[in-house]
């Protein structure tokens, strides 16, 4: 029988998702929980795991397709099914009730018919040898990278690598099943693919001057002497996201920007003395850290920062807790993942959380839920060599907070010309609901407690 399965509702009023790659072809045996694909939503890249047990029968969309929910993605032949009867009213309420009891969000999986234990998600993958090894890359290989001889096809786990190290391998034209027969079970890295490329001559890795970061696979033919050319970038995904976003903030919430300078030299020694503490040498403690910090302390005394502006129920919603979002730059383009709750975490708990968060949002892995809603955000923008910047609200939140350089540079200290460690503060907030009076007094807030790291004893 024909089994269907359709783009699922992968959560937060999402309503498409673009095609990465396909993990599988049509001819291709599945196991209930297998991976089929990677698909790039507005806000991150998701696997989707297989519903049925059976064979690939119809990819009904390629790799670059945009493809709504609810429409067929993937057919499957499902072994051992009957044929279809003539369908009755009990049978369709029958139906119903099997297709309630099937979960629709990604990661949940699905029941299988029987009662046994469901298979752990497999791929056609390595044992100790290379299998299924793409042909362009054997050809090109000389024959001592070969192994002696090809083993048979055997059910394995598929390679381990995160989806951007999956689009370099690809950009290079090498197969991660052949990586990983010489690495190992470990995650395989970009230095592994270059390994191998360099040693069997796959494609060239970097983008042409002509590519654009972020879409590396679009190139451009060289242009005709005394022409010029151009590079077309298709508007989808999370650039698409983001520009909808950043139009919609802008042209509804009327912005505010203001600017401080602050001695962070305080701050700038207890950093070093917490990294010299061997007892916290496992937390990674840097200056976003405690800015992180201060700007949870100094929110609970400026709550029209954390609030919201509910244009239906014509209300204010000032929220008590504070959900952190950390603009972030990736490959994909900017994602403002969140830490739930920061406000009750402590100065270590807070290291940890953006060390995880910045491992997740690097890796491609962030999950949609960990992109929705925020109530405040902070922008780096110091690590680009930036003083000062105005930035725009994320939508549905009041405020944010962008965070430049710390340079060493001469200021009044003490009476006293002395070289001293500078940054430059900037937040914008939604003018609607918060005002000049309390978007300075926020900042004034931080800045104290950045000059004065011990001022936190008294919030």
């Amino acid at each position: 029988m024909i089994a269907e399965f359709r783009l699922p509702d992968l959560g937060e009023g999402l309503t498409e998702a673009e095609v990465v790659q396909w993990l599988v072809k049509p001819g291709d045996p599945v196991t209930l929980n297998q991976t089929l694909a990677e698909v790039e939503t507005a806000k991150a890249v998701v696997e989707l795991p297989s519903p049925y047990e059976g064979t690939v029968s119809t990819l009904h969309a390629d790799a670059g397709d945009t493809v709504a929910v609810g429409a067929p993605l993937i057919a499957f032949n499902v072994a051992g099914a009957e044929p279809e009867a003539p369908v009755t009213a009990g049978d369709e309420k029958r139906a119903d009730a099997e297709e309630k009891a099937q979960p629709n969000l990604v990661g949940y999986g699905a029941a299988p018919a029987s009662g046994a234990r469901p298979a752990r998600r497999a791929r056609r993958g390595v044992a100790s040898a290379a299998t299924e090894a793409d042909a362009a890359v054997i050809a090109a290989a000389p024959h001592d990278a070969l192994p002696p001889a090809v083993a048979e096809p055997v059910i394995g786990e598929r390679p381990r690598s995160t989806p951007p190290v999956r689009a370099y391998a690809k950009r290079r034209g090498v197969d991660l099943v052949l990586v990983a027969a010489e690495v190992g079970d470990r995650v395989i890295t970009r230095s592994d693919v270059d390994a191998y490329a360099d040693r069997v001559g796959a494609a060239t890795a970097e983008p042409a001057e002509h590519e654009v970061a972020g879409a590396s696979a679009l190139t451009v033919p060289t242009a005709p002497a005394g022409e010029r050319a151009q590079t077309r970038i298709p508007i989808k995904g999370v650039r698409k996201a983001t520009a909808q976003a950043m139009v919609r903030s802008a042209f509804t919430a009327p912005h505010v920007t203001c600017f401080h300078t602050v001695d962070v030299t305080a701050t700038m020694e207890l950093i070093d003395q917490l990294r010299a503490d061997r007892s916290l040498s496992e937390h990674r403690i840097g200056p976003l850290v405690l800015i992180a910090k201060a700007v949870c302390l100094a929110l609970g005394r400026n709550p029209s920062l954390n609030a919201t502006w509910d244009e239906e129920a014509g209300e204010i919603v000032q929220n008590h807790f504070v959900d952190l979002g950390i603009a972030a730059a990736t490959e994909r383009g900017l994602i403002v993942p969140m830490i739930r709750d920061a406000e009750r975490l402590s100065l270590t708990g807070m290291a940890d959380a953006l060390t995880q968060l910045t491992q997740t949002a690097r890796s491609g892995k962030t999950s949609p839920a960990e992109l929705a809603g925020g109530t405040f955000s902070i922008t780096n923008i110091g690590v680009f060599g930036i003083d000062a910047g105005t930035p725009i609200l994320p939508p549905g939140q009041s405020g944010i907070l962008a965070v430049g350089a710390v340079r060493r540079q001469p200021w009044e200290y003490r009476g006293e010309i002395a070289l001293r460690q500078m940054m430059t503060l900037s937040v914008s907030f939604d003018h609607r609901l918060v005002d000049g009076a309390e978007g300075s007094r926020f900042l004034k807030d931080v800045a104290d407690l950045l000059e004065q790291p011990g001022r936190a004893m008294l919030f």
